[in-house]
């Protein structure tokens, strides 16, 4: 698969688990100067372990002093930004029975609040890499869950549809200055995290796979970066029925503890 031509400046956010730490071998084998940062120091210390091009930056992106600080030192190290992946997230489900709004705070912060103060801080980056004629660009990970209501997903579900239309709105207040945004909205793919998940998760595909599909989709400049096609479009489908079929299919998919 062909991607840039030259070294481009990564920043990559939940680079040691996952999507994302598939997405940091890969542009590290690449020969791109990346930037990988996750709360784990040690497992970023092993990942970068043996890559000149690597620069390990521990973060918690729920605190926006500490991503501010970050995007100082990325300024300090690299100058500019062609390129920000913010792909770190988490995911708990609610249970209406007994709502929690620890929880919903909880995954708010991570999925919205916290990928935002790294757009924040990434900003200036980007337009530093403008101002020297590169292209560049802002991704997000979103979810194919924005597209569709689903039980026990109120929180992960509002988390990533706000996140994506922030984007989306963002995307275009920065087209004036030529600054790229995708969003990106994976279906089920085997990770750490969904393997916690207590329930069948159709068309589930590796992470190599969503690797691919988003490089692909970030070298052509997609905005908007969904996989596998076949289940998001389908998904897709169902999020523009009309109301009443919508709520009907969602029943359907309640689990029986719930009604």
């Amino acid at each position: 698969m062909r991607t840039w031509n030259t070294p481009q400046r990564i920043w990559l956010t939940g680079a040691t688990s996952g999507i994302g730490e598939t997405l940091a071998r890969r542009l590290l084998r690449e020969g791109h100067r990346v930037v990988l940062s996750a709360r784990r120091e040690d497992r970023l210390a092993a990942l970068c372990q043996g890559h000149t091009n690597a620069v390990a930056l521990p973060l918690d992106i729920s605190d926006r002093g500490a991503v501010q600080s970050a995007g100082r030192q990325i300024q300090a190290e690299l100058g500019g930004l062609d390129l920000a992946v913010f792909n770190a997230g988490t995911c708990e489900y609610l249970d209406a029975g007994d709502f929690d709004m620890a929880l919903v705070e909880r995954v708010l912060t991570a999925n919205l609040y916290g990928t935002l103060y790294c757009v924040e801080a990434a900003l200036p980056l980007v337009r530093a890499a403008r101002r020297e004629g590169r292209p560049a660009r802002l991704a997000v990970t979103s979810s194919a869950s924005a597209y569709l209501a689903l039980p026990r997903a109120e929180a992960y579900g509002a988390s990533k549809a706000a996140l994506s239309y922030f984007m989306e709105s963002l995307r275009l207040d920065l087209a004036p200055e030529k600054i790229g945004v995708s969003v990106i909205h994976p279906g089920f793919v085997k990770t750490p995290l969904t393997a916690q998940n207590d329930f069948p998760m159709p068309m589930q595909i590796r992470t190599e796979q969503a690797a691919d599909a988003i490089l692909k989709g970030l070298y052509k400049g997609r905005k908007d970066i969904h996989f596998p096609r076949r289940f998001t479009f389908i998904v897709k489908l169902l999020g523009i029925l009309p109301l009443t079929l919508r709520f009907a299919i969602g029943k359907r998919l309640v689990r029986e503890s719930q009604t």
